[in-house]
């Protein structure tokens, strides 16, 4: 039986491919009910002629015991009413005596009424097909050797029976029918919805507008249609972004470019009017190579700012060792920088290079606003970075907006620089599931805090000191 339902399911299902939604839905729910209706139908009709066969039963076993009781079979006896009585009344009843077989009584008389009789059972109940007609048969001992057996058809129940078949046939087609045409009104109008958003995605994916749609009700629909609001919010969100990027990088771009450009031009024009003086044709080669040095690191920036995918193999690493690093690295840009330097192990779980770009560009921040021969502090404990400068600090207008993309304030206008170095520890941070923030540092300067969630490394007190060269 399970395997015939497996298989149903599958003949369904399989037909069921390539049609509409609503359809599938429709025709799943009309097999589901007629699967149901034909279930509980079978359990009634059993249940019902298990009822009337049971009933029966203890109607004939009721009328034997009565009829033992009120000595029938010792009047039988007197009276000489022979065996064949029991074909001759509306209700079949005869005594038999074990031993004594009665070749007109064989339909009715078997192996079990013969162990009545011989006092081997005290009663017995079967069916018996007699002239293709079924017969409840019941006989009950009378002592002596001597049972009686009463007989009695089993057509008036069988039409019964019949006639419940019927009822519950008509029933489950009619169930059948109902449960079809209600499913496809249910299907219809319970995937209103679903076509909604099927008309927004399609609409989408024609016209690229990102719009929001109305959200009706609070069920799982309802919920899916607010997830597809706040996935258009966050596209619009990330594509406004991407055209902000693309615009402040034109907007940085051009700056170089036409520097470089009108550099070249003026070697060009020296070189067909017969050259330059020597130390003004090195100050304009000495330009152009800053020129692209600064284009270059721009473009550097703007690549690593454009990395969106996450982070890559991540991989255990121990963050005062990213520390010592991108120390040492800026120190050889900042020879006349002192770096004071106090770390203990953390381990995070990241990409190191990410990591590293993010603290050496904090540690080029802080150097490029010391004054010469000034001293940075680098501090890490329990996954807090701080990097202490001695420069003028930042103002309180430009501290909720240093780590912006592009964003320059008056003061760093005059130095060089991108205005996305702090965006890319901001951005480092974020992937690490970490936090950043500037501040004022005790000794006026700017403070920078990066904060990545980790766990302790193993303690080799780790510290050192980089002193200008």
């Amino acid at each position: 039986m399970a395997r015939d339902i497996a298989s149903a399911r599958r003949w369904l299902h399989d037909k069921a491919e390539g049609l509409p939604l609503a359809t599938r839905i429709s025709l799943l729910t009309t097999a589901a009910v007629g699967i149901t209706l034909a279930f509980v139908s079978m359990i009634v009709y059993v249940s019902v002629k298990a009822e009337f066969t049971s009933s029966l039963d203890e109607n004939l076993q009721r009328r034997a015991v009565a009829a033992v009781q009120a000595g029938i079979a010792t009047e039988w006896e007197i009276r000489g009413i022979p065996q064949s009585a029991l074909l001759a009344t509306d209700v079949k009843m005869t005594v038999i005596t074990y031993g004594e077989p009665d070749p007109r009584l064989a339909d009715y008389v078997g192996p079990d009424e013969e162990e009545v009789a011989s006092g081997k059972r005290t009663h017995s109940l079967r069916t018996a097909d007699i002239d293709g007609t079924p017969y409840r048969v019941v006989a009950v001992y009378a002592g002596s050797g001597r049972a009686l057996v009463v007989a009695q058809s089993m057509e008036s129940m069988d039409a019964a029976l019949d006639r419940l078949g019927v009822v519950l046939w008509a029933v489950g087609i009619f169930g059948v029918l109902i449960a079809g045409l209600l499913g496809s009104v249910i299907a219809s109008g319970g995937l209103r919805p679903v076509r909604r958003l099927t008309t927004a995605v399609e609409h989408v994916a024609r016209t690229g507008e990102l719009r929001p749609i109305a959200v009706h009700g609070a069920d799982d629909l309802g919920r899916l249609t607010v997830a597809y609001n706040q996935m258009m919010v966050a596209l619009d969100a990330s594509r406004e972004r991407e055209r902000q990027l693309v615009a402040d990088a034109g907007h940085e771009l051009r700056t170089p470019l036409t520097s470089l450009k009108t550099n070249i031009e003026l070697l060009g024009q020296a070189e067909t009017r017969g050259g330059m003086p020597q130390p003004a044709r090195l100050e304009l080669i000495n330009d152009v190579g800053a020129q692209v040095d600064e284009l270059a690191t721009l473009v550097g920036d703007l690549v690593e700012l454009a990395r969106d995918e996450g982070t890559p193999d991540p991989e255990p690493i121990d963050l005062s060792e990213v520390v010592a690093t991108a120390v040492e690295r800026v120190q050889r840009r900042a020879p006349g920088i002192a770096f004071e330097v106090d770390t203990e192990p953390w381990i995070v779980v990241g990409e190191s290079r990410t990591l590293e770009r993010a603290v050496t560009n904090l540690l080029d921040n802080a150097a490029k606003w010391s004054p010469p021969l000034g001293e940075v502090r680098v501090r890490l404990r329990d996954g807090t970075l701080t990097v202490e400068d001695a420069g003028p600090g930042i103002n309180d207008e430009d501290l909720p907006h240093v780590f912006e993309r592009f964003y320059r304030s008056r003061d760093a206008r005059r130095l060089p620089g991108s205005g996305l170095g702090l965006a890319i520890v901001a951005q480092a941070a974020y992937r690490h599931h970490g936090q950043v923030s500037a501040g004022h540092a005790s000794s006026g300067g700017a403070l920078m805090t990066l904060r990545i969630p980790g766990r302790p490394g193993e303690p080799e007190g780790r510290g050192l000191s980089a002193d200008p060269q």
